[in-house]
């Protein structure tokens, strides 16, 4: 069986409306630079670590910047950066307390122990191989090598998904199609009318991900517009003026 995406010139209306109302937010913005124009982090230990930790803490709990997860990875310096965990004897306790005392974030004890994991698996020889499929994908962007990206990162990383696994690749700066889906993409895909009603409690699904991804994709691409792009209207616009030049780097 085939699904045929049919895209309409009301579809295209549409869409491109809304990006041009969210256009100057500032998390859009950055986004442009980041994913479109070659601004993102540069691929090092230190700034791997810092987003993994991120995708880690923004697990089902709100991460605007306002919220108690915005403001622990606007922490300077970074409370849980790659330093401070590689020389931390027992770094689950250490996670755990930290997350702890900081305050308002949910999850703990899975992320101080999904910390620990990550971590050793990267010091056990995994950071050779990840830092150079993220610097292939840096120097020759496709759909196909950041979805081979992703479910790489999904299989070998803790706590990582398909849509986390896309997060981590996203907030590097690496991607252009690809995207972290999530309810807040469903919850604007439904009513923006997309073909079948989404369900985000599925997302988990590899293959329902897929195809939510391909649906995407074919809808940005008839209005010539990035699914990175789209994705950062989207949550702009559920934060409505909450993001600003100074907080959107985090």
């Amino acid at each position: 069986m085939q699904i045929d995406w049919i895209i309409t010139d009301k579809d295209i209306h549409k869409i491109k409306d809304f990006i041009e109302k969210q256009k100057n937010n500032p998390f859009v913005q950055d986004r442009k630079k980041r994913n479109l124009e070659g601004q993102g982090f540069e691929i090092t230990k230190e700034n791997v670590w810092r987003v993994l930790v991120g995708c880690l803490l923004t697990t089902q709990q709100r991460s605007g910047p306002e919220s108690n997860v915005g403001k622990l990875l606007q922490t300077n310096p970074f409370l849980l950066s790659y330093d401070i965990c590689l020389n931390k004897q027992d770094l689950e306790s250490f996670s755990l307390e930290t997350l702890s005392d900081f305050g308002g974030i949910r999850r703990t004890n899975n992320i101080a122990r999904e910390i620990k994991v990550n971590l050793s698996r990267l010091e056990k020889g995994l950071w050779t191989d990840l830092l150079t499929r993220l610097k292939q994908l840096d120097k020759t962007p496709s759909s196909a090598l950041e979805n081979e990206t992703a479910d790489y990162i999904d299989i070998h990383l803790q706590g990582f998904g398909p849509k986390q696994s896309r997060n981590f690749l996203q907030w590097l700066g690496l991607t252009r199609y690809e995207i972290p889906i999530d309810s807040r993409i469903t919850k604007w895909l439904n009513k923006f009318g997309f073909p079948v009603v989404l369900s985000a409690g599925a997302l988990g699904d590899k293959n329902y991900y897929q195809f939510v991804s391909d649906g995407i994709q074919q809808l940005c691409s008839a209005s010539d517009i990035y699914p990175c792009i789209l994705d950062a209207a989207i949550f702009a616009s559920f934060d409505e003026d909450s993001w600003t030049i100074d907080n959107v780097g985090y």
